[in-house]
């Protein structure tokens, strides 16, 4: 167990200056307190806006990017909010593999983000978004989530010392069940339509650090996706200290989507590129909320609860970074169909890569690109293992979504007093 708030940085302290809204007029504020609920002054009842970590750029060492792409995302602290003292697991530095020439000629390569600690990209996200808990003194941690960003939440809760609380569904993989009680997360399985207020009272009633969203329009934490942007960075060196031309991920709320475009982005501002490469959403046919919000050109929209099997990107708000990130990028949404997904899910594994349903979602888009949407190499964004795919649906029983009924539970069941 850890404890103690002691950064430790590669190469000076963490250049955060503090924290820029994505809305109107880009207001400011500083990295504490954090704005886990969207900007104050630009939100809406509509849309809240979501934060961002500022960086004086021009501050940055260039050396910085010598180093070669290993795992430990606190090799990149300058350019990261402050960071826990040996917190990292060693998330980052995943494998990027050359798969297939696309029929533009151009090379596709896999980033095999299942190659993680606890078997996804979010440990990337909540490498960050933990240090942020433990920057605030934070009684524990909570999360509202069915899968790969529970697990991971619990996985860093438990080295940094912090109680972890996973406000789930009443479905959720058997895989997921065991990684989260192997961590000592606690679960509080309640209607799904109930998670974010439950997770917002345990917030305001047991001094819990949200590190998953808490809005409707679904802003997410701020530091979030500052952890997501270091994909790009380790693309740029993994591809000989160029960028590609697209970037395919599979896109829920849009937090990762975003991380990448950020880390193009700074590495442009840096000098290192003159150009951003493009980024494609990929979303279930049957929802895909930020495609919609996109082609009708709105900032937000929600969608109906149609069946997938995409189940860690079957969203029904888009996020607002997913719009922004497409935008700047010049990129476009994509969409695809359960039964491309098994298909590509299928080839994927012939090629010895076995992913998550929802990680192969944009190996399946591949084909969409056209020769106009591609001026160099592809990457495609695979995002978590196979071996988290619920082979039998498993379900638990659900509480009453108050925080005196998850106190009763934990204390009188698990003898966990609260």
């Amino acid at each position: 167990m850890l404890s103690g708030w002691v950064p430790r940085m590669i190469n000076g302290q963490s250049l955060a200056t503090g924290t820029v809204s994505l809305g109107p007029s880009s207001p400011r504020y500083p990295l504490v307190p954090i704005q886990s609920a969207g900007c104050p002054a630009t939100s809406t009842g509509e849309i809240q806006y979501p934060l961002e970590i500022d960086y004086p750029y021009s501050s940055v060492d260039l050396k910085l990017f010598d180093q070669p792409p290993l795992p430990g995302l606190d090799r990149w602290a300058p350019l990261l909010p402050p960071l826990m003292e040996s917190l990292s697991l060693g998330e980052g530095g995943t494998p990027l593999l050359e798969i297939q020439k696309h029929k533009s000629g151009f090379l596709t390569y896999f980033k095999d983000e299942s190659r993680n600690p606890t078997g996804s990209h979010k440990d990337r996200l909540n490498l960050c978004t933990i240090s942020a808990a433990k920057m605030v003194s934070a009684k524990g941690v909570v999360v509202a989530s069915s899968g790969n960003h529970g697990v991971s939440a619990a996985a860093y809760a438990a080295r940094a010392g912090l109680s972890c609380l996973v406000v789930t569904g009443p479905e959720i993989s058997g895989g997921f069940v065991a990684m989260l009680q192997a961590y000592g997360a606690l679960l509080a399985p309640v209607p799904m339509e109930s998670r974010w207020s439950l997770t917002r009272a345990i917030v305001d009633e047991l001094g819990f650090h949200a590190v998953s969203n808490l809005t409707e329009s679904h802003t997410g934490h701020p530091w979030g996706s500052e952890g997501y942007k270091t994909i790009a960075y380790e693309l740029f060196l993994q591809l000989g200290r160029k960028l590609p031309g697209a970037v395919l991920c599979p896109t829920g709320y849009g937090e990762l989507l975003y991380g990448i475009y950020k880390g193009f982005k700074e590495l442009k501002i840096l000098g290192f590129s003159e150009h951003i490469p493009k980024l494609y959403s990929v979303e279930p046919a049957a929802r895909a909320p930020l495609a919609h919000a996109f082609r009708a050109n709105v900032s937000i929209t929600t969608v109906a609860a149609l069946p997938t099997r995409q189940l860690s990107t079957a969203c029904l708000v888009n996020g607002y970074r997913g719009i922004v990130a497409l935008r700047e990028s010049g990129g476009r949404p994509l969409i695809v169909s359960d039964d491309a997904v098994a298909s590509a899910q299928d080839r994927l594994r012939r090629k010895g890569l076995w992913q998550e349903f929802s990680g192969a979602s944009a190996y399946a888009a591949l084909e969409q690109l056209t020769d106009e949407d591609i001026d160099s190499d592809i990457i495609v964004i695979g995002t978590s293992t196979g071996m988290k795919d619920p082979t039998v649906p498993f379900k638990i029983q659900i509480l009453e979504p108050s925080v005196e009924k998850l106190k009763e539970h934990f204390t009188n069941r698990l003898g966990v007093p609260y």
